[in-house]
């Protein structure tokens, strides 16, 4: 169950600050995040099996996240990679809305998916599963496996962490905590996402550890209203160990200082 904690220009000096896990099982093959041999403009980690990503950047600016609409009863065993439509809208040059324009008429092909792109300029939400494309506000947004701001409980508590952590020095660290927090939500307030009372429970937390399957990384990423970018990524092992930490920083392109 995935997670993305987000504020988009809802600082005086960050166009986008995100922080996201990556919940899949463990024995599915994956790449740390870096730059892609075969699209040297795309920053992300990548998926072995299918060769698409589930979070990604671009030296240009563009920003990308995908995670499953939970309803297991819908799974479809033939349907195609999301992840591609994550690694085709960075290497892409259409708006977030053209883009998700495009996708919109043939989504459902896919198995349930909800997925948030964005350039310099503006941000969008599309999902499969509701259809219409959504222009995102400037605030605090999050999404897991619904649509997005469902309030769900990691989704509650990580806006409101996020949102004090950006009221202090951007610190990447902080921002890894708050994504390695394993304590789970009471069982009074759980969704029913058709999983069975327990996995509801393991998958609650906004780090998870449950065997077989957890969050295997944590992204932390920063776009400032200068054009910088930095890119953070932590990977965890079966156990819930963490492994190592990358860091990626760059500069966009033709971007310059402005005020917010």
């Amino acid at each position: 169950m995935c997670l993305v904690l987000f504020s988009w220009r809802a600082h005086p000096e960050h166009v986008l600050v995100v922080a996201a896990n990556r919940d899949e099982f463990h024995h599915r093959p994956s790449c740390a995040a870096a730059f892609w041999n075969d699209s040297p403009d795309v920053l992300a980690g990548r998926d072995l099996t299918a060769l698409g990503t589930w979070l990604g950047v671009s030296r240009s600016g563009r920003f990308a996240a995908i995670t499953n609409y939970r309803n297991p009863a819908e799974r479809m065993a033939t349907a195609p990679s999301r992840g591609h439509l994550v690694a085709d809208f960075l290497s892409a040059s259409k708006s977030p809305h053209d883009y998700f324009s495009g996708i919109a008429p043939h989504a459902g092909q896919y198995n349930g998916f909800s997925m948030l792109a964005a350039d310099f300029d503006s941000i969008a939400f599309f999902s499969n599963r509701q259809g219409a494309i959504a222009e995102i506000e400037p605030g605090v947004h999050g999404l897991s496996n619904h649509l997005l701001d469902t309030p769900w409980p990691k989704v509650i508590e990580g806006k409101a962490r996020l949102e004090v952590l950006l009221q202090g020095k951007f610190d990447p660290q902080a921002y890894l905590e708050l994504l390695g927090d394993t304590e789970p939500a009471h069982e009074a307030i759980l969704p029913d996402t058709g999983v069975g009372i327990e996995f509801e429970r393991r998958f609650s937390s906004i780090r998870i550890v449950a065997g077989d399957y957890g969050t295997r990384c944590s992204s932390v990423l920063r776009i400032g209203l200068d054009g910088k970018a930095d890119f953070w990524e932590r990977s965890y092992d079966r156990e819930g160990n963490p492994g190592g930490t990358v860091h990626f920083s760059f500069a966009i392109p033709g971007v310059q200082k402005t005020k917010s």
